[in-house]
C-alpha cells in the first residue's frame, strides 16, 4: 500500500521554476537560498505584481491627495482586507511591519 503525503507529491523543480532567483547556479550547483530571514526570493507572480505597482501606482500610501496616491492607498488597503480574510481577522487587526523582529517588538 502506498500512502502519499504532501512532501512526496511536491514537484520541487516546478516550484523552483516559479522563482526566477533560484535559476542561479553557484559553484556549479543550483542555488539553495537559505537566507530568507534577511530577504526572500519572490515567485514570478509577486515580481509581476510589484512591477505593475511600481509602473502604474507608485505613490505614497495614505499621504498624497492626487489620483495615483489614492489608487496606491486603495490597493494597500485591499491587500490588508485580503490578508485579514485569509487569516480570519478584521482588516483593522492587520498591522504591516518592516520585519518579524519589529512585529514581535510591538507585542
Amino acid at each position: 500500500m502506498h500512502i502519499s503525503s504532501p512532501l512526496t507529491d511536491l514537484d520541487v523543480e516546478s516550484l523552483r521554476a516559479d522563482f526566477p532567483g533560484l535559476s542561479t547556479w553557484v559553484n556549479e550547483h543550483p542555488l539553495a537560498y537559505l537566507d530568507s530571514g534577511a530577504t526572500a526570493q519572490r515567485p514570478t507572480s509577486v515580481l509581476d505584481a510589484e512591477r505593475d505597482f511600481l509602473e502604474s501606482h507608485n505613490a505614497a500610501v495614505h499621504r498624497g491627495a492626487h489620483t495615483i496616491a489614492g489608487e496606491a492607498t486603495e490597493l494597500y488597503e485591499h491587500a490588508r482586507a485580503r490578508v485579514a480574510a485569509f487569516i480570519g481577522a478584521r482588516a483593522e487587526e492587520v498591522v504591516w511591519t518592516s520585519n518579524a523582529t519589529d512585529a514581535l517588538n510591538l507585542v
